[in-house]
């Protein structure tokens, strides 16, 4: 990372996806993993999921086996929406679906943030035996790693 990078580095970051299980969270942890508190780091979805009504559920078991395989732990991550956000005010603003991408143009609006939209394959669509499905979601992973390492170093 440049000094010029190094110096622009952003005050807080909101990683969205759909439901706040899988992507979203992975992201969240990830760049937590890299940077420690030296930014601020949040994520949410844009909605709950029918089962998660009433009552607040973990990340994806696949997301929370194949984070724990890098030393993260979301066994504590509960997911949210945008609307149950504690700040809106985050520097940058990184959309990891198409239809979250919206919402967050709209939360930035009138804002300084910066959206950026990263588009990302929703492993829960894998199908096959566990460890096929496992490798999917580390491909997810990895892929989120090297795009997070790139764009805000360490």
């Amino acid at each position: 990372m440049s000094a010029d990078s190094a110096s622009a580095r952003p005050g807080a970051v909101l990683f969205a996806c759909n439901f706040n299980r899988t992507r979203s969270p992975m992201a969240e942890a990830l760049l937590k993993q890299l940077v420690g508190d030296r930014i601020f780091v949040d994520s949410c979805g844009l909605k709950r999921l029918a089962q998660d009504e009433g009552e607040v559920t973990a990340v994806d078991p696949f997301v929370e086996a194949v984070m724990a395989e890098i030393g993260c732990d979301l066994s504590g991550h509960r997911p949210k929406t945008f609307d149950e956000l504690d700040d809106e005010s985050f520097d940058v603003v990184v959309s990891l679906t198409p239809e979250s991408q919206h919402r967050a143009v709209e939360l930035a609006r009138g804002r300084a943030a910066q959206i950026e939209y990263w588009p990302t394959f929703d492993p829960t669509l894998a199908e096959g035996s566990r460890e096929s499905r496992l490798n999917v979601y580390r491909q997810v992973r990895d892929g989120l790693a090297a795009r997070i390492a790139s764009r805000f170093g360490g």
